[in-house]
């Protein structure tokens, strides 16, 4: 395949149906980049970091519209449509693409860009048994957790939580 004339396009699949799709499109030929990232699941009381799609239900797809049949990818299993603009497949930046790559670990896991807090900052608990509650950020601990001052009957309360239960206010 020439890749000086392949450009990017974006392709929806079914619900959970990422790495099928990507398989099958790979089959026909087409290099398919499928964006994952490492992503704390907890269950049970038991945590674990699971790989999980970027996008979910989207992958990207690198097509020579010159030589390859770019239409068959609408009839491959898992995916559900090509992204089109009018009869044309919708063209991505390369810079999109590049951009993600070099956000790559070893491993070839997308390092999220996470929000930082400064200690002070004021803060919002999204879910759990504090939700809704405001608070101040207080620091990070060593274990990746959040400590946040949380104004509760009265006075201020040091509580230890997960990074992704709070947004800033």
């Amino acid at each position: 395949m020439n890749f000086a004339t392949t450009n990017w396009y974006v392709v929806q699949t079914h619900p959970h149906s990422e790495s099928r799709a990507a398989l099958h499109l790979s089959r026909q030929g087409f290099e398919v980049y499928l964006p994952k990232y490492l992503k704390r699941r907890r269950h049970a009381r038991k945590s674990a970091d699971v790989a999980v799609p970027l996008f979910p239900r989207y992958l990207f797809v690198a097509i020579d519209q010159m030589t390859q049949r770019w239409r068959s990818i609408n009839s491959t299993i898992g995916v559900t449509r090509l992204v089109c603009t009018g009869s044309a497949p919708a063209e991505l930046p390369p810079e999109f693409i590049a951009g993600l790559r070099q956000r790559e670990d070893g491993q070839g896991f997308v390092q999220q860009l996470q929000c930082v807090l400064s200690p002070g900052d004021k803060i919002r608990v999204v879910e759990g048994a504090f939700s809704d509650f405001l608070g101040l950020f207080e620091g990070m601990t060593a274990d990746q957790r959040v400590a946040v001052l949380l104004d509760l009957l009265g006075r201020k309360v040091r509580v230890i939580m997960d990074a992704e239960v709070i947004e800033a206010a």
